[in-house]
């Protein structure tokens, strides 16, 4: 019979501890002092409690719990000595059925891992959607972590260890993220649809109108229209829109949503969570035959990421009226027009000016979002409630120096273009560090028909900095750009400067953030404020309208725009129940 909160919450100490029996392995301490934190209001606080217990052990009582652990597929396995846990997890991985090849390889990776870290290699075999990943995936972890620092690696395995709870956990509650399940199913079937080139290699690549792409719009239109959205239609630039209506016609609407594309050989959540999250809260209200006092219009925006076209965020911007008529003519690699990409689309862009959305008419915007980066992760924290989508500016640059004879030239008379870049580089790291959560990078940085032999004459380079505010991004960019001017000149250099893009910072309206931030107190979540240093399309949005963003933690150190972009389930699922939650808020005035 499963647990209860109730009776957890009710339990003499002991009989609670042994309640939890066989959350961490051989390690019951864990759940004992999380016990202390007593009432639990649901799972997800019972489950942070237990990171919080891990978190705050020695460096000693943390590496014995991985030591506790056995190797998969080893010799525990092979004597029949696993705990029942550990057995049935490495049973639904099929590590019980492995090839003599399998074994093999295993058992090698086992000893190399030991050999490097001293502790055995801890994965959550049963993985992010909780029914167990492919004897390959777990061969490919096993071999990429191997490459870890060991501090790294070592908060690797602890966070596997929770994930490993976390699903045990909800097995001796006889819990299951149905909802969380279906957000992922969707991702999943979503990511068949790929472009040529990349479906071969097995790499998910979605960019704007191509077949691939068109394909992913007809499944979503067609998933909401079984959710039960009223109205679903394919709009003059592509985006999928489906709008569930208010109680009353005169009802304003809520207006989400995130993107459909991708980058080239991109992660399947990326976007696609912030359709899906507010699509299965439509289709419980549907399933309800519940209508709330207002509306909810979910878009599917049809490009945000610039891959085939330069133009950027064209979905969004269309429903603010900043789609541009020169992007028409824009070519993408074959040399085909966005015109034309349109026109074979079967789109109307005639009507491509009929998207803007009046303000009068929507409450606001909300988005839902993977981090894409590795803050939550490393936290241990499911979702992140967004304070600002970070403002930027890009910079393309060149140093010009003096190219000379690399043998024969003193260091005090070098002109070197690259070395004072370096610096330049070096000055970035420091002077965003000093605001804390400003970030700079040099992510281009070339020596045009440089030869081993020669000192740099010549240096191209680009600088991209951002920051949450425009005024601290401003301070930064000023204190940088004197910088550029001071190494110059005491190097003897020479240098050029163009603005390639700069674009407002857009801090979450904080009526919406607060509705966010209520949201995940109720869930039992700890609260964790942060600003986001990637575009969304929420900033687009927030032109016309209030907005506010939440996201999602990310596994595999919250990688992004990668095949390894991932999340679990659960985190999924307790996505769903915040935004039921922002939505009930709204209904109740």
């Amino acid at each position: 019979m499963a647990l209860t909160l109730e009776q957890l919450n009710a339990a003499p100490a002991e009989q609670a501890v042994a309640l939890l029996d066989g959350l961490y392995e051989h390690s019951p301490w864990i759940a004992a002092a999380a016990l202390a934190q007593r009432p639990f209001q649901s799972l997800a606080h019972l489950k942070h409690a237990m990171v919080q217990v891990l978190a705050q052990a020695s460096a000693q009582s943390q590496l014995e719990l991985i030591r506790a652990h056995p190797e998969l597929a080893g010799k525990a396995m092979v004597a029949q000595s696993l705990t029942a846990e550990s057995t049935n997890e490495q049973n639904k991985a099929g590590l019980t059925a492995c090839t003599p090849q399998e074994f093999a390889r295993i058992q090698q990776l086992n000893a190399d891992y030991n050999a490097r870290f001293g502790f055995p290699f801890i994965l959550a075999v049963r993985g992010p959607r909780g029914t167990g990943l492919a004897k390959q995936e777990i061969i490919d972890s096993f071999a990429r972590r191997l490459a870890n620092h060991p501090d790294f690696e070592r908060a690797e395995a602890l966070r596997n260890i929770h994930r490993i709870a976390e699903i045990r956990l909800n097995d001796k509650f006889g819990y299951e993220p149905l909802l969380g399940h279906d957000v992922w199913d969707w991702q999943e079937k979503l990511s068949a649809h790929t472009d040529p080139g990349y479906a071969e290699l097995g790499q998910l690549t979605v960019t704007y109108l191509t077949d691939a792409h068109r394909a992913c719009a007809q499944r979503i239109s067609h998933w909401m229209r079984d959710c039960g959205f009223d109205e679903v239609e394919i709009d003059a630039v592509g985006n999928v829109v489906g709008r569930y209506h208010p109680a009353k016609e005169s009802g304003k609407y809520l207006l989400t949503g995130s993107h459909y594309d991708t980058v080239r050989n991109g992660g399947k959540y990326d976007g696609r969570l912030g359709i899906f999250v507010p699509m299965a809260c439509v289709r419980e209200l549907h399933r309800a035959g519940k209508r709330l006092p207002f509306g909810i219009e979910v878009v599917g925006f049809a490009e945000e990421e610039g891959q085939r076209y330069k133009a950027t965020f064209l979905g969004s911007g269309a429903l603010i009226g900043d789609f541009k008529p020169a992007w028409l003519d824009q070519q993408d690699a074959d040399g085909i027009t966005m015109r034309e990409a349109m026109q074979h689309a079967g789109l109307c862009i005639d009507d491509i000016p009929k998207l803007q959305r009046d303000p009068a008419h929507y409450l606001g915007f909300v988005e839902v979002h993977i981090e894409q980066g590795p803050v939550l992760n490393e936290l241990d924290i499911p979702l992140g409630v967004v304070t600002s989508i970070n403002g930027g500016v890009r910079y393309s640059c060149e140093m010009l120096g003096t190219a000379s004879h690399a043998g024969t030239t003193p260091m005090n008379r070098r002109r070197d273009a690259a070395l004072g870049v370096a610096e330049l580089g070096l000055y970035m790291e420091q002077r965003a560090a000093q605001d804390g959560d400003s970030v700079a990078t040099i992510g281009m940085l070339q020596v045009p028909n440089g030869s081993i032999n020669v000192v740099p004459g010549r240096c191209l380079f680009s600088m991209d900095m951002r920051a949450p505010t425009d005024a601290q991004r401003d301070a930064m960019v000023q204190d940088v750009l004197a910088k550029l001017e001071e190494i110059a000149l005491r190097r003897g250099l020479q240098y050029q400067t163009e603005l390639a893009m700069q674009a407002a910072a857009a801090p979450s309206a904080p009526a919406w953030q607060a509705r966010w931030e209520k949201a995940v107190k109720a869930l039992g979540v700890p609260l964790h404020r942060m600003p986001s240093g990637a575009g969304h399309d929420a900033m687009k949005l927030h032109e016309i309208m209030p907005q506010a963003m939440l996201f999602t933690r990310g596994l595999n150190s919250g990688i992004s725009h990668n095949p390894l972009e991932s999340t679990t389930s659960d985190d999924m699922q307790l996505a769903v129940d915040a935004f039921s939650h922002v939505l009930e808020q709204l209904a109740a005035g």
